[in-house]
C-alpha cells in the first residue's frame, strides 16, 4: 500500500493556508519516501479553491517523484475537452507523465450549483453523460491525428493535438461513492452501476467514506467487470480519499476535525459522516483503523491533514508516528 496528500487548495479563501504553506508541503511529501503522491481538490464556482491545474503545474515544477492527480475533477463535466486535453497533455509533459487524472461527474443541490449549471449552459441531469464523452473525446485526441470525432454534445475534425501525454496511455480514472454498497442503496444510489462503469471503461478508480469491506467488494465488482469485457488489469490502480487527524485524545481530534471540515465545506457534519471519511486519534488507533485496508485491494490512500492548528505538526506525527507502522 502506498500513501499521498491531499493538499487543501480550498484552504486558501478560507484562511487555512497560504500558497506558501500548500507549496512548502509539497516539497516536504516529495522528500519523504513514505509518500508516493500529491492531489489537490477541484471545483469550478461551487466550493471555490485555488484552480486544481494551476495548482499541479506549480507542483509538477518544483517536485521529481510524485504522482500528481485530483482529488477528484469535479468540474470535468463543465470544461471543453479539446482545451482541456490539451492542458492535461501539457501537464503530463511538464511532470514527465506522472499524472493521474481522477474524474467525476460533479454536481449537488441547491442555488449555487443550479446557477453554475446555468451559467455554464449545461443541465445537471447532462453532467454524467458529458463526463463519459469528455472521456472519449481526450483519449481521441491523445492517441489519433487529424481524425474526426462524433459525439452527443460535441463533433469536431481536422485537428491534431500537440504535445501529446508522455504517458501512452495516459491514465484516466473514475470516481464512486462505493459507501452507498453498504446502506442498501445499491441499486437506488447506482453505485453497482458506477462500479460496473469504472471497470468498462476506466483505467483506476478513486473513492471516499467507505469501509475496508466495501472496498473489497467494490474494487473485486470493477475488477470481474473489466474481465468481462476483455480488459486486461495489471495497469489499473486506486486510491481512498481520507481525512486524517493526530491526538491522543479521540474526541479532541474528532472535533478538531469537524471545526475544519464543517468551514471547509460550509456543513454541519454528523459523528457518523466523519467517522466514514477519516481516521482521528491516536497513533496506535489510526495504525490499527489503517492496518484494516491491508489485503482489501487497495493499494493506496490519500489524507487531508485536518485541523485548525499546525498542519505541518500533523504531518510530522503522521509521518513519523503512524504510517512506519502501517506497512
Amino acid at each position: 500500500m502506498r500513501f499521498g496528500i491531499t493538499l487543501a487548495n480550498r484552504g486558501l479563501l478560507l484562511g487555512l493556508a497560504t500558497v506558501k504553506d500548500l507549496l512548502a508541503l509539497a516539497d516536504t511529501i516529495e522528500a519523504c519516501p513514505l509518500l508516493d503522491s500529491v492531489w489537490v481538490g477541484d471545483a469550478l464556482f461551487v466550493n471555490q479553491r485555488l484552480d486544481a491545474l494551476t495548482l499541479l503545474a506549480a507542483v509538477a515544477g518544483r517536485t521529481q517523484r510524485v504522482k500528481l492527480g485530483p482529488a477528484c475533477m469535479g468540474s470535468f463535466s463543465l470544461r471543453d475537452p479539446r482545451v482541456f486535453a490539451y492542458e492535461w497533455a501539457s501537464l503530463d509533459v511538464l511532470s514527465g507523465g506522472r499524472t493521474i487524472l481522477s474524474v467525476c461527474a460533479g454536481g449537488g443541490a441547491g442555488g449555487t450549483w443550479e446557477a453554475e449549471s446555468a451559467a455554464m449552459g449545461i443541465p445537471p441531469a447532462e453532467r454524467r453523460k458529458r463526463m463519459l464523452e469528455n472521456i472519449a473525446a481526450l483519449r481521441h485526441l491523445w492517441t489519433t491525428d487529424d481524425a474526426p470525432f462524433e459525439g452527443q454534445f460535441l463533433r469536431f475534425s481536422g485537428i491534431t493535438l500537440a504535445p501529446k501525454p508522455m504517458q501512452s496511455p495516459c491514465p484516466i480514472w473514475l470516481t464512486t461513492n462505493a459507501g452507498r454498497l453498504a446502506n442498501g442503496q445499491a441499486d437506488a444510489g447506482g453505485s453497482v452501476l458506477a462500479l460496473r462503469r469504472v471497470g468498462r471503461l476506466a483505467d483506476g478508480w478513486m473513492t471516499h467514506s467507505v469501509s475496508p469491506e466495501r472496498f473489497r467488494a467494490g474494487w473485486e465488482t470493477i475488477l470481474a467487470t473489466a474481465q468481462e469485457a476483455g480488459r486486461t488489469t495489471d495497469h489499473f490502480d486506486n486510491v481512498l480519499c481520507h481525512h486524517i487527524n493526530i491526538n491522543e485524545d479521540a474526541d479532541a481530534a474528532l472535533a478538531d476535525a469537524k471545526r475544519y471540515l464543517d468551514l471547509y465545506y460550509g456543513a454541519n457534519y454528523t459523528k457518523e459522516r466523519l467517522e466514514a471519511w477519516g481516521v482521528y486519534g491516536s497513533p496506535k488507533d489510526c495504525v490499527a483503523h489503517l492496518r484494516r485496508y491491508l489485503g482489501t485491494g487497495c493499494n493506496r490512500i490519500t489524507f487531508r491533514l485536518v485541523t485548525m492548528g499546525d498542519a505541518m505538526a500533523q504531518f510530522q506525527r503522521f509521518t513519523q508516528e503512524v504510517l512506519p507502522f502501517v506497512v
